[in-house]
C-alpha cells in the first residue's frame, strides 16, 4: 500500500512518559505516511559507545536533530522527531523552525498512567527493534524525568492519543487531526478512521569521537 503524502511538509513532535509508546509510534507512522524517522536515542547510540546521558551529550544530540530536521522540511519532507520533547521552550523552539521552514507542527501527546509505562521500560528488550538505542533507567531517573515534564498548555495545538492503544487506533486520531488540519485529503484520511471518535484524554485541571560520516536517521 502506497504511503499517504502530506499536503504540506509537517514536523511531528512527540510528548509522553518514558515507556509510553512513542518510539513505536513513531516507527509505525513512518509506515503510513511519507516521513524521516529522526531518532534520537538511535543518533546517540551511533555516536557514542557508552552514552552518559549528561547535559554536554544531550546538547550534542538535540543540535544534531535539530540540523536535519531543518534540512528534511527545507527539501519538503516532513519529520517525526522522535525524542520526548518534554519542555515548553524545546516545543517553543521547534515550532519557530517549522515556521521558519514553511511547515506545519502536529503535536501528539501519549497518555498513560506512569506505573504502568515504568513497568514498560524496565522490560525493555533491546533485541527488539525499538528497544534497541533506549536508555537504561531505574526508578530513581525514571521519577526524575517525570518530574520535570511540562504539560502542553491549552494554547499549544495538540492531538491526544492513549499509549496504551494499539497504533491502528492511534492512528485514526492522527489522521482525524492531519485531516482536520487541512493536510491530508478526505479521500486518504478517511481511510482507517475508527467510529467513535477517540474520547478526549487530557484531565482538567561533547564527549567522545563523533564519526560525521555515520548515518543517523531512517527514512521510510
Amino acid at each position: 500500500m502506497a504511503k499517504l503524502q502530506l499536503n504540506h511538509p509537517t514536523l511531528f513532535l512527540l510528548y509522553g512518559f518514558p515507556g509510553a509508546g512513542k518510539t513505536y509510534f513513531a516507527r509505525q507512522l513512518c509506515e503510513e505516511v511519507q516521513a524521516a524517522h529522526v531518532q534520537g536515542d538511535r543518533i546517540r547510540g551511533e555516536l557514542f559507545d557508552q552514552p552518559r546521558y549528561d547535559r554536554q551529550e544531550n546538547d550534542i544530540v538535540n543540535q544534531l536533530m535539530a540540523y536535519m530536521t531543518e534540512e528534511f522540511l527545507q527539501a519538503g519532507i516532513s519529520v517525526v522527531y522522535d525524542t520526548n520533547v518534554m519542555r515548553a521552550a524545546h516545543r517553543r523552539n521547534l515550532r519557530e523552525m517549522a515556521r521558519r521552514m514553511k511547515a506545519k507542527t502536529v503535536l501528539v501527546w501519549f497518555q498513560i498512567d506512569t506505573e504502568s509505562a515504568f513497568v514498560r521500560v524496565v522490560k525493555r528488550d533491546r533485541r527488539k527493534a525499538d528497544d534497541k538505542y533506549a536508555a537504561p533507567m531505574d526508578r530513581t531517573t525514571y521519577e526524575s524525568l517525570v518530574s520535570g515534564m511540562q504539560n502542553p498548555e491549552v494554547t499549544e495545538d495538540y492531538v491526544v492519543v492513549s499509549g496504551k492503544r494499539t497504533f491502528q487506533t492511534q492512528r485514526s486520531a492522527i489522521l482525524k487531526k492531519l485531516y482536520d488540519l487541512r493536510l491530508l485529503y478526505a479521500e486518504q484520511s478517511t481511510t482507517g478512521i475508527g467510529k467513535p471518535a477517540l474520547v478526549n484524554l487530557v484531565p482538567s485541571h561533547l564527549p567522545g569521537r563523533v564519526d560525521p560520516t555515520r548515518r543517523n536517521i531512517t527514512i521510510r
